[in-house]
């Protein structure tokens, strides 16, 4: 028995287990439970993991899907406005200025001067390097399908198909330059097909072909000589190795006899050979040789290349293919065609054939019309304005039973016409051009390609 005394001190002295746990120290408390440690378990993971998805969600701006640059077509159609979106096109070929003028590829103030050029929306080259680019994309493929068996007319439609959808074709934003020469054999230049007609392209043809591009009047003219066979091979390549030479002659202050004179002298060192066989002459009667298989190469003496002005194919100056006194210079900032022609004949050409070529004469007379001769002059003004034309282009505008009148207006000297220019039957002839650009600082061969 407890008396009440030593219950009192039991009472003091005896604890109860439950109670002892009160006084234990809160940090000294170990917890087994999973997580209670502060580390990561798996349900917590997924659970931050969620979070973290949901608010970067909400964070993230979708994307907008980037547009696909275009690609070009085969044949090529597809207008280069939408390849080359930030409106710059491929620069040219550069050369530099030599002998007197090679100060201007380093002058300072003539880099200045190029800079004020290119942000004059007058004389910016971006226009003619697009015009340039389309070229260049029209003539491959020309090279690729046009083959012997294809009418006249429908390699026309094909180059002026490409040109007018690659330039996309705007009035006279832009469009063709001049109507595409499609010259055979001893026809040199200025023959395209009419309606009707009937010519086929043989294996055997030497075909000039020269197109024509412009963008807001800055027009590219260039051309070059396709052959099917081996045998005037040699003919082309003088033809091409002349224009190269006129383009290395060409620059500001040259004078342009002196440019003949290096043209004629490159072309006529070649010799064109036929059969394996050389025998010498050409008998200036027929223009043919009557015996032999050999043919000197002679530049054509009363073809020339120009210089090009705004909607101006013809700019009023003429590089001559042979050595001539010519004193006028070339200055700077002027466009010229380097063009050569060679010919196995005579090396003269002559008009020749029904005419498909015209042009609206910039300081035409004012005289009265008749009223159909009238309409025509006004159509023509509206579609083609100074740029050459041809009965094709006539007919794809609209214009009807307009021979009549479009020869009054030629004979009232409104209208020039260019008739077919050819040396004589059985010589063969060739061509072959480019478009420069007489800048302050260096000389740019505009139309050149990987081709050319």
């Amino acid at each position: 028995m407890i008396s009440k005394d030593d219950k009192q001190v039991e009472e003091k002295s005896i604890v109860p287990q439950d109670h002892e746990e009160d006084d234990v120290e809160e940090d000294d408390v170990v917890d087994d439970t999973p997580g209670a440690g502060g580390e990561l378990v798996e349900g917590d993971l997924e659970t931050i993991v969620i979070c973290y998805s949901e608010e970067t969600k909400k964070k993230k701006k979708k994307k907008k899907p980037k547009k696909k640059k275009a690609q070009q077509s085969d044949p090529p159609r597809v207008g280069l406005s939408k390849i080359f979106t930030n409106g710059v096109y491929p620069e040219g070929e550069i050369q530099p200025y030599k002998d007197d003028n090679a100060w201007r590829t380093t002058s300072e103030e003539k880099r200045y001067d190029e800079r004020m050029a290119m942000e004059d929306p007058e004389i910016t080259y971006q226009s003619i390097r697009r015009a340039a680019a389309v070229h260049r994309q029209v003539r491959q493929s020309v090279r690729k399908y046009i083959r012997p068996g294809m009418t006249m007319t429908e390699i026309a439609n094909f180059i002026e198909d490409g040109s007018r959808a690659l330039v996309e074709e705007t009035g006279l934003e832009s469009g063709i330059g001049f109507p595409t020469g499609l010259s055979l054999n001893h026809c040199a230049a200025h023959y395209t097909p009419n309606a009707g007609d009937t010519n086929v392209l043989q294996s055997g043809d030497v075909l000039k072909i020269d197109i024509g591009v412009h963008v807001k009047g800055r027009i590219v003219d260039s051309a070059f000589t396709l052959n099917f066979e081996p045998t005037y091979d040699t003919l082309i390549e003088a033809v091409r190795a002349a224009t190269n030479t006129g383009i290395r002659e060409s620059g500001i202050d040259v004078r342009l006899g002196e440019i003949g004179g290096a043209i004629q002298e490159t072309m006529e060192s070649y010799e064109v050979e036929v059969n394996g066989k050389i025998y010498p002459g050409i008998h200036l009667s027929s223009g043919v040789s009557d015996s032999s298989d050999m043919f000197p190469v002679k530049s054509i003496q009363n073809l020339s290349g120009h210089s090009i002005g705004l909607y101006q194919i013809h700019g009023g100056k003429s590089v001559q293919l042979v050595k001539n006194d010519d004193q006028t210079k070339m200055e700077e900032g002027e466009y010229f065609a380097i063009e050569t022609f060679g010919s196995t004949g005579r090396g003269r050409v002559v008009e020749s054939g029904e005419c498909s070529h015209y042009a609206k004469i910039i300081d035409a007379p004012r005289v009265p019309l008749r009223l159909t001769s009238a309409s025509l002059l006004k159509s023509i003004g509206n579609n083609f304005g100074t740029l050459p034309f041809c009965r094709r282009y006539l007919d794809r505008v609209g214009e009807t039973k307009y021979l009549l009148a479009l020869n009054h207006l030629v004979q009232q000297g409104i209208v020039q016409d260019y008739p077919p220019l050819c040396d004589v039957k059985g010589s063969m002839t060739a061509q072959f051009e480019h478009t420069i650009l007489l800048r302050p600082t260096v000389k740019e061969v505009i139309s050149r390609g990987d081709d050319y």
